[in-house]
């Protein structure tokens, strides 16, 4: 079997070179594009019986993705927007491989007409001010623990931050200037390395200029460490938990 139709080749070009170098993705994108592949080759050599690395490229028939995207949400018990993504990771190889092959434009074609099945996003609940105030009113703020409680969630009521926004925040992506005519802002890194400022509240900007000043001293200054110290980043399993102390059978309205 030729290089060029050997699959092999084709997925290290596409995993190593290409969505790294030419195209730069985040990080997570391409962990998200080796898992798909990391499920996909052993359905379809199961399905073939076919060594792994005696696969070729048009081995991926259009009936085979179809049945291995059936296998993701029967058998695996995926999402139809997981179902999706992972189709969308092989029409991206498939559009790869065809645009540098011309032999193998027709099999690029049949895998690319492969439709995406149409989801519905489930509706984002939400906490009534009520609700956010009865919850920042839990901790115990005569406690070092209830005060960092505190200071996380009433950043996060105050930014609309991710949890993993919260827990990357450092000592100096935070800006205090409003006694200076300025803006006490934080600096947050999102999904993709995207950053955005927000603006904090004069009682969120207390809160954490207190909680800064008693970690100045950390190498590196990190204000998750401070505001939970038996990490050096908050999860956001340990913001759930800390969530359902105040709140053990809340459901957020729809």
């Amino acid at each position: 079997m030729s290089e060029r139709e050997s699959l092999g080749p084709w997925l290290r070009r596409f995993l190593v070179e290409y969505i790294v170098t030419e195209r730069n993705l985040a990080r997570n994108t391409r962990t998200s594009y080796r898992d798909t592949f990391s499920l996909l080759l052993p359905f379809v050599s199961g399905k073939l019986r076919k060594p792994v690395d005696r696969l070729a490229v048009r081995d991926l028939t259009s009936g085979l993705v179809l049945k291995f995207l059936t296998h993701l949400e029967d058998d695996r018990g995926c999402s139809v927007r997981t179902r999706n993504q992972r189709l969308a990771t092989i029409r991206a190889f498939a559009r790869f491989v065809g645009s540098r092959d011309p032999a193998h434009v027709e099999w690029c074609g049949h895998i690319r007409a492969i439709a995406s099945k149409k989801s519905m996003s489930p509706p984002v609940g939400w906490l009534t001010r009520t609700e956010m105030e009865a919850m920042l009113a839990v901790p115990d703020r005569k406690t070092s623990r209830g005060r960092r409680e505190y200071a996380l969630l009433l950043f996060l009521y105050n930014t609309g931050a991710r949890v993993s926004e919260a827990t990357q925040l450092k000592v100096r992506d935070l800006k205090f200037g409003r006694s200076n005519g300025g803006h006490d802002l934080a600096t947050l890194q999102g999904k993709g390395g995207k950053m955005r400022q927000c603006p904090l509240w004069p009682e969120t900007e207390r809160v954490l200029a207190t909680t800064k000043s008693s970690i100045a001293r950390q190498r590196p200054p990190c204000l998750s460490a401070d505001l939970e110290r038996s990490s050096p980043a908050l999860g956001s399993t340990g913001s759930s938990k800390g969530a359902r102390r105040g709140f053990p059978n809340w459901r957020p309205e729809r």
